[in-house]
């Protein structure tokens, strides 16, 4: 088992570093230090600068995770699949059977490459909640007064979020991304409710399950004008005896409104011809 350990994070290591995989796993390099993609220069943020108050009602703006951290290669940011005690998580039975179904290429059950069945791997959807719990990079919110849009770099998705006092819906059809409204609970803390995730999909890198009982709470805090924290708590009590915390008060950087995101997108093409030149073949010596 060691040695497909070793394997399994030279491959990790590969798909980071190989410009032909920057759109699965490794963050899309820019033009040039200090150049956006139009040329521009890009003005870093000020520094031992005090923050000014958070603006009511708005978390709107350019969110940046400190470097590397929304990456979440091992699973959820608060609960990683480390081995450690304090991290495993709650598995009802059908919990535990679920889990044994999955096979990802990280964490202390890692499988090879070409063992795996991460759906993300082919380019399906991560879908919701993953979306916040794997490859968290810069991140847009839109707001208007019925709705808050959120544009993910990875993957370039966004999901809508309703906030003109709609309900749930009692019997949804299963969507990727599931249905989300959103209220204030107070002028700086944003609260999501989102059902109706399609059972495809992973809760994260880690291969944690759900079902089709999944409902997912985010809380957005505006702690003042240049920081969001946000939290993610996973209930879903087929899966869970308990609700549990994915991400806690996970912080994110205001950015310059003019900042130019770029583009991060899983091309099958790229992929298929990562493994042709390397992912495979670490495979093939692994199961020798």
């Amino acid at each position: 088992m060691s040695n497909r350990i070793v394997v399994a994070g030279v491959a990790l290591a590969a798909l980071t570093f190989l410009p032909l995989s920057h759109a699965q796993i490794g963050a899309p390099p820019p033009t040039s230090p200090g150049i956006d993609g139009w040329g521009r220069t890009i003005t870093p943020p000020a520094k031992d600068q005090k923050p000014a108050p958070a603006p009511v009602h708005d978390i709107s703006g350019i969110w940046d995770p400190p470097n590397g951290v929304g990456n979440q290669v091992l699973g959820a940011y608060s609960m990683p699949e480390d081995g450690k005690p304090e991290h495993q998580l709650p598995y009802t039975k059908e919990g535990l059977e679920a889990l044994k179904e999955t096979k990802p290429t990280n964490g202390v059950r890692s499988v090879l490459p070409a063992e795996t069945n991460d759906p993300v791997i082919p380019c399906d959807p991560q879908g919701f909640p993953r979306s916040d719990l794997h490859e968290l990079r810069t991140t847009q919110i839109l707001q208007t007064p019925q709705k808050v849009v959120i544009l993910y770099q990875f993957n370039k998705i966004w999901r809508v979020i309703w906030t003109d006092g709609r309900e749930l819906p009692k019997d949804p059809e299963p969507r990727w991304f599931g249905y989300s409204v959103g209220k204030w609970a107070d002028d700086y803390t944003f609260v999501v409710e989102t059902i109706g995730m399609d059972e495809r999909t992973w809760v994260d890198r880690a291969g944690r399950p759900h079902s089709d009982q999944l409902r997912v709470e985010e809380r957005f805090h505006r702690v003042d004008l240049n920081h969001l924290e946000l939290t993610v708590t996973i209930n879903d009590p087929k899966m869970y005896t308990r609700p549990w915390n994915a991400m806690e008060n996970f912080r994110m950087n205001l950015l310059q409104p003019a900042f130019d995101v770029h583009e991060f997108v899983c091309s099958p093409s790229e992929f298929t011809e990562y493994n042709k030149l390397l992912g495979n073949s670490i495979s093939e010596r692994g199961n020798k």
